[in-house]
């Protein structure tokens, strides 16, 4: 291309173009403005200089403009572009294209597009589209950016179709993804990307009801993933993840009231902070997911749960048994019972040195365990409950068996039972003839030599039939409080 075929706008871009000259065409508005002749630059242009520009020794060759229309289709798919690119507050009028082009530096900031197709590009520097306004999709699946992406205060808006509005799916970052301020409609997919560094959705709009917001399956986050004050309207997927740092929700707001707001199943997390803000709306899924510390408050809980095979080692903040219970009855995880959810709980209170809670979640267990039982189990478990609290209410069982003591003493005090060898019986004594009845193990020779009549004889039984029950679920939970030590 001679430079006689430009027009005044691209021989200002031709000549600063070889030492790296930037040509602002923002003399009128920095926003935009007036978008006439005297602003536009072709496409072809640009694509002449980057691929066979004119060079200087000595001078390093580069694109930068700012304030400019680009005109027509801006194609560089699978070239090798040397020189930095930057074009920032530019108007473009059709989609750029850098597929499988291999990439110095790009720099759209401020810049408005109608989409932008990089997929399995190689950048050798950064990527940065801050407070760009694209009106359609990006599309980034596969691409290499040895630098960081740079996405903070960008507007995108998909086509509404099925397609993901940010397509990052198998990206490679070697530094941070940023998108702090960043507003989305339709849905941001991350499957089988790779951050090396951390991700950042802090103060973050995303909006895509009733469907995936954002779809991140095996996503790999070398740091932490950090989205505090998250508008969120749509499903996160996050299953299969791996997040060594911290995944922080601090004061976001979940929305899928009709599904799952929050899928982070089969995940490696070394922190999940989960408070402040409001109730999550729809369904919490951390099925089968290690987390290091779970940082849950008991108000920031939906309605329903998945906690399944879920291992914490910490859960903070320390809230009272009576908070934390609820998480395990709203779980619904396919299962009528789920003792390991309690069981991860217990071992939590018991971290901290609060076995009295431990205790309690235990005691909820065992409940909740007697709805699945047929009549009879449930029944013999509200014996349980009433008596000894299953073992976990120890002091009650002496309260039963002191009360039952006083009781037979006085009625037996009142009433001799009749001895059975008249002389050869020992001395009556109510309150050992009592323990005789409560005891099945100890023996203090009074109930055999004595036989009580009438309603007498009826109250002996039952303090037998008591005793055993009361004996029963004591070993019964002896054996639990020594099968846990």
């Amino acid at each position: 291309m001679e430079i006689n075929d430009l027009t005044p706008a691209e021989r200002r871009v031709w000549r600063a173009f070889v030492t790296g000259e930037t040509v602002d065409f923002r003399d009128r508005d920095a926003d935009g403005g007036e978008w006439g002749a005297e602003r536009s630059v072709r496409a072809g242009v640009l694509r002449a200089l980057l691929l066979n520009g004119p060079a200087e020794p000595g001078e390093v060759a580069a694109l930068k403009v700012m304030g400019a229309r680009i005109t027509g289709e801006l194609d560089l798919r699978y070239a090798v572009v040397e020189q930095v690119i930057r074009l920032n507050y530019c108007r473009f009028d059709e989609t750029p294209r850098f597929a499988g082009a291999q990439l110095q530096y790009l720099n759209l900031r401020d810049s408005v597009l109608p989409g932008l197709a990089a997929a399995r590009a190689r950048i050798d520097g950064s990527l940065r589209l801050t407070r760009c306004r694209i009106d359609g999709q990006v599309r980034l699946g596969g691409t290499q950016i040895a630098g960081a992406l740079f996405l903070d205060g960008a507007e995108v808006t998909g086509d509404g179709g099925p397609l993901p509005a940010l397509a990052l799916n198998q990206v490679s970052v070697d530094d941070d993804l940023c998108a702090r301020g960043l507003k989305a409609r339709g849905m941001i997919r991350l499957d089988g990307a790779r951050i090396a560094g951390s991700v950042d959705l802090e103060e973050a709009e995303l909006s895509h009801p009733g469907a995936n917001v954002v779809q991140a399956e095996a996503l790999e986050v070398g740091a932490n993933l950090v989205a505090r004050r998250l508008r969120a309207t749509g499903r996160i997927d996050l299953r299969g993840a791996r997040v060594p740092g911290r995944i922080d929700l601090l004061d976001s707001t979940l929305s899928n009231p009709d599904g799952t707001a929050l899928r982070a199943s089969s995940c490696v997390i070394g922190e999940l902070w989960l408070r402040k803000g409001a109730p999550i709306e729809g369904m919490l899924n951390l099925r089968a997911t290690e987390i290091g510390q779970l940082n849950l408050a008991p108000e920031k809980l939906p309605d329903q749960v998945r906690l399944l095979d879920l291992t914490y080692t910490f859960l903070t903040p320390h809230a009272p048994v009576e908070a934390r219970l609820p998480m395990l009855e709203r779980d619904d995880s396919y299962t009528p019972f789920n003792p390991h959810a309690y069981e991860q709980l217990t071992a939590a209170y018991r971290r901290t040195g609060d076995d009295t809670s431990a205790r309690l979640v235990q005691l909820a267990k065992q409940r909740r365990h007697r709805r699945t039982l047929p009549w009879y189990g449930r029944l013999w478990g509200h014996v349980q409950d009433i008596t000894v609290g299953y073992g976990f209410r120890p002091l009650r069982a002496g309260v039963w068996l002191l009360s039952l003591l006083a009781l037979g003493s006085i009625a037996f005090h009142l009433h001799h039972p009749a001895p059975l060898k008249p002389g050869e019986s020992p001395h009556f004594s109510p309150v050992f003839y009592t323990l005789d009845l409560l005891l099945p193990i100890i023996s203090f020779g009074q109930e055999s030599a004595f036989a009580p009549t009438g309603g007498y004889q009826t109250l002996s039984y039952v303090l037998i039939v008591t005793g055993w029950i009361l004996a029963t679920t004591v070993v019964t939970g002896i054996t639990r409080t020594v099968s846990r030590q």
